[in-house]
């Protein structure tokens, strides 16, 4: 199953208030491993940018004053994205403003059933305990020091390594299929199969004289004389 684990930055917190995307940033995963596809942009939001949100991702309106419209790339973001579910952490704030970037261009609107909120996922699992993004880095001991201001790319990369640990994915991957009980040996833990015709023995009856001589120089109590009893 192909999905799509995304991020973004913005110029604020309310795109109903006029604040408005400058980066996307996308990690495509396949039956839940990173396939090492990515979509990055940055977008000239057509405004100002607050000191609130330049301190949380450092990017100044002269940096984003030559970037593309959002108008410019959305056909590119769409086509990458496609119809697979979304990965998002807090997903109802970034689908927010991809929406009203959408809207703006007369487009249809990403429905929220494709949504998977990595955040929700997080409070299911473990209440009561904070669940930033940084916090589950921290969790499943996932490197985020390269994590020195918010980026979109850099934060989806990381919530795809989240995500995985998040559901369990990881460990499965580690799990061997269980072999039937009908096929299995003694206790269920040695699959036992036996073949149709034996394979001819490629020990003579004097290399086997020999290995019991060697053996007997060790000694009645040498621990091989157990195996060589019935030999």
């Amino acid at each position: 199953m192909r999905e799509i684990v995304l991020d973004t930055e913005t110029t604020g917190l309310d795109p109903l208030r006029g604040d408005r995307l400058v980066e996307i940033g996308c990690v495509e995963i396949y039956n839940r491993m990173p396939t090492g596809q990515t979509y990055h942009q940055y977008i000239n939001p057509e405004r100002d940018m607050p000191a609130e949100a330049f301190a949380v991702h450092g990017l100044s309106a002269e940096f984003l004053a030559d970037k593309p419209l959002f108008a410019q790339i959305a056909d590119q973001f769409l086509d990458f994205i496609g119809d697979a579910p979304l990965v998002i952490h807090n997903a109802s704030f970034d689908i927010s403003f991809i929406n009203a970037e959408l809207a703006r261009l007369s487009r249809v609107a990403i429905p929220r059933e494709r949504l998977v909120d990595t955040l929700l996922l997080a409070r299911r699992k473990h209440p009561g305990v904070s669940n930033r993004l940084d916090d589950l880095c921290s969790r499943y001991a996932i490197d985020n020091s390269r994590r020195t201001k918010h980026g979109a790319l850099l934060d989806a990369e990381l919530l795809a390594e989240v995500y995985i640990d998040l559901i369990g994915a990881r460990q499965s991957q580690l799990i061997l299929a269980e072999v039937p009980t009908e096929h299995t040996g003694v206790g269920g833990d040695t699959p036992r199969r036996q073949r149709p015709i034996a394979l001819v023995p490629r020990l003579t009856a004097s290399d086997l004289e020999a290995h019991r001589a060697f053996i007997g120089l060790m000694g009645e109590k040498a621990i091989w004389n157990e195996y060589t009893a019935g030999a």
